[in-house]
């Protein structure tokens, strides 16, 4: 068979488990999430003026009612991120997560899916990557207890429905 050949090997690898955050999409959610604090960091990548390194473990921190950017460590480890990020909602804090869509597996299922999901297009290009990732992402959002969505959509003069239009299609 004459065809590319394509290494697989990269898609199973583990040689690092940290994948830095592309600026664009930290930038896009910062926007929307207004971040106090990135838990995962080290000094070189980290997003917010007030983070936690390796050596600091941020799972051992308190994260109070903190907005929190949340890139885990993609490895074994992740389930214990995720964990964390959930209680430390219900404690009060709003935690954005980026992370792997690993759909099935055990800390997807027990933790990712209790939370807000918005799947992304494609392959994000971590860090300094010539390529996309080998797996697709996900933002994960876990919002504090009590969180409601209050948002009301602006109306133009022209978009608002008269009762009297729905008996002008057929209907009563």
């Amino acid at each position: 068979m004459g065809g590319r050949q394509v290494n697989t090997a990269v898609h199973f690898s583990s040689a690092t488990d940290e994948w830095a955050t592309p600026q664009w999409l930290f930038d896009a959610l910062h926007r929307e999430f207004p971040f106090t604090v990135d838990p995962c960091a080290t000094r070189e990548n980290a997003k917010c003026p007030r983070f936690f390194t390796r050596e600091e473990d941020g799972l051992m921190q308190y994260w109070g009612e903190e907005v929190v950017f949340m890139n885990p460590p993609y490895g074994l480890v992740i389930s214990r991120w995720m964990w964390k990020a959930l209680k430390a909602s219900r404690a009060g804090a709003t935690v954005v997560c980026l992370v792997p869509a690993r759909t099935d597996t055990a800390w997807w299922h027990d933790y990712a899916m209790k939370g807000e999901i918005r799947l992304l297009r494609g392959r994000l290009k971590f860090g300094g990557a010539k390529h996309g990732a080998p797996f697709p992402s996900a933002i994960v959002i876990f919002r504090p207890p009590g969180f409601v969505l209050k948002a009301v959509a602006p109306q133009r003069d022209d978009e608002r429905v008269s009762a009297k239009e729905p008996a002008a299609w057929g209907e009563s």
